[in-house]
């Protein structure tokens, strides 16, 4: 009876257009590193000793998963065929729902913000920033951030079209530049991270802005390693 099944399982895979994946340690391996981090970020919040080392060994075993697991990806569709249209279509739609979710997480961040500083409570001494806190100048760091993302689009767009027409040596200077200005974007982060007048725990004007400075912040350290993997495949392709 079970090799009847698994007759059954084997040719609905030979037939179908759907990508039945394998079983695969790497989710496992990378759902323990996000709870490594996680836990360690709250052990070094608490001041728990080796809360740090956590966060560290975290992102080792994450950094390593998402490398195994996007090559087992790159090997099921370039040399097992198995993203037919279908399975590519799919993906597709995921990343679009990946996309939208990412606008709804950043639009809570932007409600909390208007919803604070057009209409400041009695608790905030009824202004904007509130009591006792220096806010940043918006004409300083945060519009050169603002100009660096704006250029951070032209560059990917030129990588985009690029690819397009089949140039891979200038999509590869394209994702060069984009790389460079999402390092750079994150270093003047951090700076603006390190001497700001105010913490976390300051009111909602510090909530706010450090909860989305780190996220942003780990949204393009992971976008400056995916750039990374594309950058090192496409010069092996070229190589080739």
């Amino acid at each position: 009876m079970t090799l009847y099944i698994w007759l059954i399982i084997n040719s609905l895979k030979k037939t179908h257009l759907y990508h039945i994946v394998d079983a695969s340690p790497w989710p496992l391996s990378t759902s323990i590193g996000v709870l490594l981090i996680t836990s360690g970020l709250v052990c070094y919040m608490h001041r728990v000793i080796n809360g740090m080392f956590l966060v560290i060994l975290g992102f080792v075993i994450l950094i390593l998963s998402l490398f195994v697991w996007w090559r087992d990806i790159i090997r099921e569709s370039t040399y097992q065929g198995n993203h037919t249209l279908i399975v590519q279509r799919g993906l597709k739609i995921g990343f679009v729902l990946f996309i939208c979710s990412e606008v709804v997480f950043f639009g809570g961040f932007f409600w909390a913000f208007f919803h604070s500083s057009l209409s400041p409570s009695v608790l905030l001494g009824a202004v904007w920033p509130p009591v006792n806190i220096t806010g940043l100048n918006a004409f300083g760091v945060p519009m050169l951030n603002t100009a660096i993302l704006l250029l951070s689009g032209f560059s990917i767009t030129w990588v985009h079209f690029s690819i397009i027409y089949g140039n891979a040596i200038e999509a590869n200077y394209g994702f060069l530049v984009t790389l460079f200005l999402a390092i750079l974007f994150t270093l003047l982060q951090l700076g603006e991270y390190m001497t700001s007048p105010f913490n976390i725990s300051d009111s909602v004007y510090g909530s706010a802005f450090f909860l989305w400075l780190d996220f942003m912040v780990c949204m393009l350290l992971l976008v400056a390693y995916l750039l990374q993997c594309v950058i090192f495949v496409s010069w092996i392709i070229i190589l080739q």
